[in-house]
C-alpha cells in the first residue's frame, strides 16, 4: 500500500475525528505501517502527541488547565494511569500470539473450532460399525535412513515417504471398505500427532536431511493435502486433530511456554486448515497447548506427542514411561474435569494398543538410531482403529506402510508343523 497522501494538517484532523491508525488507514487506503510512520514524523516536527482517542492532540510538556475544584485525579493523565496505558501499548503491538497468527497472518475466518457433530451424534443407520480413526505421526519429513547402515532392513527418503504416505491413504480404505465389505462410517478422524517433519535439531540431521526445513514444510503440506482429500472423498467427512511433535522446533531445547509457536509442525495444521477453510467437509482442531481433546460417541480422547515420557531401560522398554506419564496425565486431567478415556501418543515409534492407551509407530520405519541402540525392530506402520457408540474401540487394524514381507508357508490359510 502507499504512504498517506495528505498535508500534517489534514492528517492531524483525521486523526482527531478517526482517533487512531486503523481507522486513518482506512480512510486514506494505506497501510497502518504508514500511518504509525507519517505519526512519529508529524509528533517530532509540530512538537505534539498524537494520542489513540478521538479529542485534541496535547502538546509535548502541556499540562491540560482544570477549574480550581477540579479533584487533582482528574487534571491530565495520571502518569501512572499513561505509564499503564503506554506497557498495555506495547504489550499489544508486540504480542504474535497463536490467535494472531490464526486471524491475522493466516487469515483464517475460525480459530476456536467445534468437534464436528457427526462425531458425537448417534446414528441407527444399518452397516454403520462406528467412526474410523487414521493416526498418522512420525512421518519425519525430509530424513534419509540409509538401508547398508541398518543389514538392509529399511530405507527413507522423500521418494519412499511420497509413496509411504500414498499406501497409508489406500490401504486404509481398502481396509475399511474391502474388508470389511458393506460397512459405512458416518467420517474418518485423521489425527496428526507431531514429529510430522525431521527438522534441524540436531547436527546429525542438519547434514543428512535431504532438504532444508522450508522445503520440507512445502513439500509435506502437499502431501498431507492430498491425504485429506483422498479420504473426505472416500468418507465425506473429516476431523483433523493436530499436536506438535518435538523434531519440529527451531529452538535448541522444547519450550514450555509457546511450544508451538516454535513448531514447523504447528505451522503446517495452520496452513492446511488455512488451505480446506472453503471445505465444509473438513474440521481442523489445531490447540495452542501440547494436548488436543475430543469425544466420538461420548468416548474420551486425548492426543499428545509422548516426548514428555521420559525413561525406560533395556528390559521395559518403552512401556515403563508410557504407563507413568498416562498415570500422571490422567491424575492430572481429573483434577480440573478434563478426564480421558484413551490416551493417544507417537513419539517411540512403537505400534502399543491397550484399552486405555495407543502409541503409534511411524511412516519412517527402523532407523540408525534405534539400531545403534538395539531397539527390537519395528515396520513402518500407523494405528488404525473403530470406535462404536456404544462398545467403544472395537476393530484394530494397524496400516503397514512398507514392502510386504514374504513368509514361509503363506500360501496355506493355516498351517501346523507335521512329525516326520
Amino acid at each position: 500500500m502507499s504512504k498517506p497522501k495528505c498535508s500534517e494538517d489534514d492528517f492531524i484532523g483525521l486523526w482527531r475525528r478517526l482517533g487512531g491508525a486503523a481507522a486513518v488507514a482506512r480512510e486514506l487506503g494505506c497501510s497502518e505501517r504508514a500511518v504509525h510512520e507519517r505519526r512519529r514524523a508529524v509528533e517530532k516536527r509540530r512538537g505534539i502527541k498524537l494520542v489513540t482517542s478521538v479529542g485534541k492532540p496535547i502538546s509535548v510538556g502541556e499540562v491540560p488547565q482544570a477549574a480550581n475544584d477540579d479533584p487533582p485525579a482528574q487534571i491530565g493523565l495520571d502518569p501512572e494511569v499513561k505509564a499503564l496505558k503506554a506497557q498495555l501499548a506495547a504489550i499489544q503491538r508486540d504480542s504474535v500470539d497463536a490467535e494472531f497468527v490464526k486471524r491475522r497472518i493466516v487469515k483464517l475466518t475460525e480459530s476456536v473450532v467445534e468437534v464436528p457433530n457427526w462425531l458425537s451424534r448417534r446414528r441407527d443407520v444399518p452397516g454403520e460399525l462406528g467412526v474410523p480413526t487414521l493416526f498418522a505421526s512420525d512421518w519425519h519429513w525430509a530424513e534419509v535412513v540409509d538401508p547398508r547402515q541398518i543389514n538392509g532392513v529399511n530405507e527413507y527418503n522423500l521418494a519412499i515417504a511420497h509413496k509411504r504416505a500414498q499406501k497409508l491413504i489406500e490401504r486404509t480404505a481398502h481396509l475399511l471398505r474391502r474388508c470389511l465389505v458393506g460397512a459405512k462410517y458416518p467420517g474418518i478422524v485423521f489425527a496428526l500427532g507431531g514429529d510430522m517433519v525431521s527438522g534441524d535439531i540436531h547436527e546429525e540431521l542438519q547434514a543428512t536431511n535431504e532438504l532444508e526445513i522450508m522445503p520440507t514444510v512445502v513439500d509435506l503440506i502437499g502431501v498431507l493435502a492430498w491425504c485429506i482429500r483422498e479420504l473426505a472423498d472416500e468418507f465425506g467427512k473429516v476431523f483433523v486433530p493436530c499436536v506438535s511433535g518435538n523434531h519440529g522446533r527451531n529452538t535448541k531445547k522444547i519450550r514450555a511456554k509457546g511450544r508451538n509457536f516454535t513448531s514447523f509442525d504447528w505451522l503446517t495444521y495452520v496452513m492446511l486448515a488455512k488451505l480446506f477453510e472453503g471445505d465444509s467437509r473438513v474440521t481442523f482442531l489445531i490447540p495452542d497447548g501440547p494436548d488436543a481433546a475430543w469425544r466420538v460417541y461420548g468416548h474420551r480422547y486425548l492426543l499428545t506427542h509422548g516426548d514428555q515420557f521420559r525413561g525406560g531401560d533395556g528390559m521395559i522398554g518403552a512401556l515403563g514411561p508410557i504407563i507413568r506419564g498416562d498415570h500422571k496425565k490422567r491424575s492430572r486431567s481429573s483434577q480440573i474435569d478434563q478426564g480421558y478415556d484413551v490416551l493417544l501418543l507417537g513419539h517411540w515409534h512403537q505400534l502399543i494398543q491397550q484399552q486405555r492407551l495407543i502409541v503409534n509407530g511411524s511412516l519412517k520405519g527402523y532407523d540408525e538410531y534405534a539400531n545403534a541402540n538395539n531397539f527390537g525392530f519395528e515396520r513402518a506402520r500407523q494405528a488404525l482403529w473403530i470406535t462404536h457408540p456404544d462398545h467403544g474401540i472395537t476393530i484394530s487394524m494397524p496400516v503397514n506402510v512398507d514392502d510386504d514381507r514374504e513368509r514361509t508357508g503363506a500360501d496355506d490359510w493355516v498351517s501346523w508343523p507335521k512329525a516326520g
